[in-house]
């Protein structure tokens, strides 16, 4: 079990409610990573693991039920991940972590001047030993009518096809995750991205030189209409790269012409590290989304047989 060595103050805004949040990162001996809402007097901790995320929506993962509840904690927890850190208390004085630049780059850089290199290799493996796969379709199958016909509206506007799926397969080397996006956007059409989490310094290295600093995405016509339901008020060009009206280029500059499945990467870290440790299998993932690696997670941990615990240092 590794923490930090100081506490950590982090100020920004949230993406959806655009309000301005203090997040300090606080040294803990209890293993786990737990989120505490300073602004709700009295409220439990929130563990961030796999059986307590209760929202996937809107683009991000949430844990807690509310009002106890936070959102948009992916980048975060894959700052934790690349850091070695799986103990710490979270206070956090609003239901968002702070969207930052839209990466995960600033959380790394403000941890790791706090505690210095620490390994992947103390932190507990969750060993996977039988394939699992999570399908879009299962998700779709438990929407509502209402939300299925809105659903078959956006890709009908969009063009896309829901055959997305995320499968976990055993990988003795470490946490490998290979994600491919397929979008009809001319921009983005179709992205193949990998990375090997195998606890070396040259993986730590090629995900901070490669990964760590690209952004979260949307289209412009979505955001708007996100903000005028009380969403994404928070979003502006130096945190979210925007696709123009017809999805051919984009209003800001791209790091590289991959960001967008770069990104996806930063996410399925961030996901995978709510399973409480270093997951040692290979994620595939096909037109992937934080709903998917829930619940890939979920049918992991939903037998025995499926995984191994072991200690961390």
């Amino acid at each position: 079990m590794k923490t930090t060595l100081k506490d950590i103050v982090i100020t920004g805004v949230g993406i959806h409610s655009g309000m301005p949040v203090r997040m300090a990162i606080k040294r803990s001996d209890r293993p786990g990573i737990f989120f505490r809402r300073a602004d709700l007097p009295g409220a439990a901790p929130i563990h961030a693991r796999w059986d307590n995320v209760t929202a996937t929506g809107l683009w991000s993962t949430s844990v807690g039920r509310a009002p106890n509840i936070v959102h948009t904690t992916e980048h975060l927890m894959a700052a934790l991940f690349v850091c070695g850190i799986d103990s710490a208390v979270i206070e956090i004085d609003g239901s968002e972590v702070p969207i930052m630049d839209g990466s995960a780059k600033e959380f790394i850089e403000l941890i790791g001047n706090a505690w210095g290199a620490r390994p992947q290799s103390s932190l507990k493996k969750i060993i996977v030993k039988k394939p699992v796969v999570a399908f879009r379709s299962e998700i779709i199958k438990k929407m509502s009518v209402f939300s299925r016909f809105a659903l078959w509206l956006h890709n009908l506007k969009t063009g896309r096809r829901e055959d997305g799926f995320v499968r976990l397969a055993p990988n003795p080397d470490g946490l490998l995750i290979r994600a491919t996006l397929v979008y009809p956007d001319k921009i983005i059409g179709t992205q193949s991205a990998e990375i090997l989490f195998d606890g070396t310094d040259e993986s730590r290295e090629k995900f901070l030189t490669e990964f760590a600093a690209t952004r979260t995405f949307g289209r412009i016509w979505e955001w708007g209409h996100m903000k005028k339901r009380g969403m994404g008020r928070g979003a502006n060009e130096h945190n979210v790269i925007a696709l123009n009206q017809d999805s051919s280029g984009t209003l800001n500059k791209l790091q590289c012409p991959d960001e967008f499945v770069r990104h996806k990467i930063i996410d399925a870290a961030g996901d995978m590290f709510a399973s409480g440790g270093w997951v040692f299998g290979t994620l595939e993932s096909y037109k992937g989304s934080h709903a998917l690696n829930n619940l890939v997670l979920k049918k992991l941990f939903a037998h025995p047989d499926n995984y191994d615990i072991i200690e961390g240092i």
